[in-house]
């Protein structure tokens, strides 16, 4: 079973050198959307994350909603280990996977196969479990011999194909996701879709950032609004939709 429980979860970013700077603080304000304050040392801080307290259980696919700058990512980065909570408690149970940053650990001068171990060894897989997987990935990024061509030679549909092949081929008990994934031309687009409603069928809760409502309805059976790090609203999919979007 997979789970997260958060309780009264704030995150917190210093901003160093930015004291008296009232302009700069402004902008900062303005960029981020979150709240400003001050430590007990006088650093400028921005509250990005505010009293998040919410349960996520095995079925769940939640849809998170907010303008930018209102916390999905910062959230996502918090759900998936990147930050931690500057307070409060976040409990998660489960394997974690990510579609977040698809191209992360790719290295434009390895090949197309070692780019394959690169990411794959990223997502957790072993050597073993790629070798089991390999030929699967290939075929389905549709490569061919460009596969053995180093990563820079690639057009940046070829790239994307690969990201796409290798960081799908897990299965995570929770899923993120930063927007739906949709790579390719009309032909690999059909095959990425397919694989993509796999992949969400097959995880035990999915949590995805959109600006999508058509996405968010059909996909997610709740929703969760942020604004400015807040939850400003926390329900079914439909409900919170309407209130967003109106």
């Amino acid at each position: 079973m997979a789970s997260v429980k958060f309780e009264d979860v704030s995150v917190d970013f210093p901003i160093y050198n930015a004291s008296g700077r009232s302009l700069k603080k402004r902008l900062i304000q303005v960029a981020t959307g979150g709240q400003l304050g001050a430590d007990p040392h006088g650093r400028v801080v921005v509250r990005a994350l505010e009293g998040l307290t919410f349960s996520l259980k095995d079925g769940d696919r939640v849809g998170l909603l907010g303008h930018n700058g209102a916390g999905k990512s910062t959230l996502l980065r918090l759900l998936s280990g990147v930050y931690v909570p500057s307070s409060g408690s976040a409990r998660i149970h489960g394997e974690i996977g990510s579609l977040i940053d698809i191209s992360l650990g790719i290295d434009p001068e390895a090949t197309g196969r070692e780019n394959i171990y690169l990411r794959g060894g990223l997502l957790g897989m072993s050597r073993t479990q790629i070798n089991q997987r390999i030929d699967e990935i290939i075929d389905f990024s549709e490569l061919g011999d460009f596969v053995d061509m180093p990563l820079r030679t690639y057009s940046s549909g070829m790239h994307l194909r690969l990201a796409f092949s290798v960081s799908t081929i897990v299965r995570p008990e929770i899923l993120l996701m930063d927007e739906w994934l949709s790579v390719g031309d009309e032909g690999f687009r059909h095959k990425a879709e397919s694989r993509m409603k796999e992949l969400v069928q097959a995880t035990n809760i999915l949590v995805i950032a959109s600006h999508s409502r058509e996405l968010v309805q059909h996909t997610c059976n709740r929703a969760i609004w942020l604004e400015h790090g807040k939850v400003r609203m926390d329900g079914g999919a439909e409900a919170v939709c309407a209130a967003y979007f109106s």
